[in-house]
Order: structure tokens, then sequence, then C-alpha cells
């Protein structure tokens, strides 16, 4: 096996970096050939390439950015010894790239995430956003340590990664003051006609959702379509119509957006799953994680609001 060339991986890395030969170049203080042949040596001696070419700019390919992953670490690492020897203190936290379905609620994401920020060890978190089947595919290249869903890894997705199920919640109907106490009275048929703001068509949850309103032959008005589960409340909280939540962040949404519950949606749950490349999860903020959920957030929280629930209607 040849060995590594880290003069080669340095002036990659500084390229990646900048996303620019050019300027790469000139923090380097190397001609730009000088490090475009260099780069092109290190190609060679992996046997693939690590750039491609978009207009007139640089990208990194697929395995260009598992590269520069790995380039990262064994950088910073030096910078950290350079520390060390120089008497300065050094406590090197733990990465943690998570990815976040678009449509899953950033309160949930972030009782989902919490638990890691509170390990022993520190723990440097990064939060990507996007559709499920981008992320899956930084999952893939091990550009993400874990992706958080509503739904598992589809059918049509040719990746070999995990789903680890941490929980599921019921679905409740919410709105501001006046229109929930209007649609609370001879709910759930009250929704018929009702002002909806809808998630986006495809998604799991408004697949779940139309399946309900037909079954109970409702049939809301939808004023509204999001992609953004934050952005749907916050449209919400200005009376724009009423929005489904997972009940389990039912505390929270109430309080944030200054909304009261319509009425739970029976018979229907939203689950929430974490996805990873490995069968057995190894990254210990990852365990964190599922651990946190499962016990905590899904299993726990449930079982506190149902009992309030019915306290609240035992007293009425």
């Amino acid at each position: 096996m040849k060995i590594l060339n880290y003069h080669h991986l340095r002036l990659f890395w500084a390229v990646a970096s900048e996303g620019n030969l050019t300027r790469a170049s000139g923090e380097l203080h190397l001609a730009p050939q000088t490090v475009s042949t260099q780069i092109r040596d290190l190609e060679e001696s992996f046997g693939v390439k690590l750039f491609g070419r978009q207009g007139r700019g640089l990208v990194l390919t697929e395995t260009g950015r598992i590269v520069f992953r790995y380039a990262e670490d064994i950088f910073n690492l030096g910078r950290e010894l350079q520390d060390v020897l120089r008497g300065l203190p050094v406590s090197r936290p733990m990465q943690l790239t998570v990815g976040i379905s678009e449509v899953v609620p950033k309160i949930i994401a972030h009782h989902l995430i919490e638990p890691a920020t509170q390990m022993k060890k520190r723990v440097h978190i990064i939060c990507r956003e996007g559709n499920l089947e981008k992320l899956l595919a930084d999952l893939a290249i091990h550009q993400l340590d874990v992706v958080l869903s509503d739904s598992p890894i589809p059918p049509t997705v040719n990746i070999k990664a995990y789903n680890h199920i941490l929980g599921k919640c019921g679905i409740k109907f919410m709105a501001v003051g006046n229109l929930s106490k209007g649609l609370r009275q001879g709910f759930p048929q009250s929704l018929n006609g009702a002002p909806f703001l809808a998630p986006v068509r495809g998604t799991v949850l408004r697949q779940t959702l139309d399946k309900w309103f037909g079954t109970h032959s409702i049939f809301p008005e939808i004023v509204g379509e999001f992609e953004d589960s934050a952005l749907l409340k916050v449209f919400g909280q200005t009376g724009a119509g009423f929005f489904a939540i997972p009940s389990v962040i039912e505390p929270e949404v109430t309080r944030q957006y200054l909304v009261q519950p319509v009425g739970l949606a029976e018979g229907i749950s939203e689950h929430f799953y974490a996805i990873s490349v490995d069968r057995q999860i190894k990254h210990p903020a990852v365990t964190s994680i599922c651990d946190a959920g499962r016990s905590k957030l899904f299993r726990q929280r449930e079982t506190l609001l149902e009992k309030a629930h019915s306290t609240d209607q035992n007293q009425c």
C-alpha cells in the first residue's frame, strides 16, 4: 500500500475549504499550477477523482467529500498537537453531524438532540436540514452520523442504512383561541370546511391526515401548504387556520405560539426514526439521542400528557 502524501492532502484540503483553486494557492503562497499538479498526483495515488467541474468552479465528488472529512480531522488533530506542545489547555470535543428531515418539527429535533449536549464529554454538534433523500445520500458517504426523520428509509432509496425507531405519538389539532374554541364544539366534524394549514403533499404526515379526513368524511379548506413546520405554526399563530402537531410537543407549541388544542385525531399516530449506516449504533452521542428519545420524549411524556388530559376530562 502506498504511503499517504500528507503534503498533497494538505493542498487538497486547502482548495476544498476555499472552494477555489486560485484563492487557495494565494493562501498557500504557491502557483495554482503547482497546487493543481500535486492534487492530481493525490488523485492518481487514490485511483479516484476528488474534484469535478461545475461551470468555472470546482466541486467535490462523493469520494472527495469523504476524503475532505478525514482531512479535516487529520489537520484539526495536528493543530491540537501544536497547542498541547505550547502548553495550551486542550479539550477536543466529540463531533456529531445530524441530518434533520425538513418535515420534523424543530421542537422535536431539539428534544432529540439535547441529550447529546449533556454528555460528560463535550460534543460539537452540526445540524443540517433538507429533504430525506438528499440527507440519506450524505449519510451513505459518511457526511452525516445520523438522520432524524418521521419516516423510515423509502424503498426507492438504494443505500445500506438502518432504521432505529425512536417512538410514536398521537396527532393533535391546534388553533388560536377563538378559532380553537369554535372548532372544539362538535369536533371532529367541526373541521369540515374550516381553514387548514397543511404539510406539503408527499409527506408522511400529509398522507396520514388525508386518509384520516377521508375516513371521517371531513373536507377542510386547505388555505396553505408548508414544507417548514415552524413557518406553518407561525401562520397558525396569526389565526390563518388550524394545524396538526405531534401530541408530545403540545405544551411547547401552546406556550410558544399562543395557540390552544382543538382535539386529538383518534386512531392515527406519527412515528420518528433515527437512521444510521450502522445496524448497531456505535457513536456515543447518537446512542444518547436514541436512548433519551425512547425513554423520555415519547414514552414518559406521552404517558404524562394522557394522564393530564384524562384528569381534565374528569374535572369537566
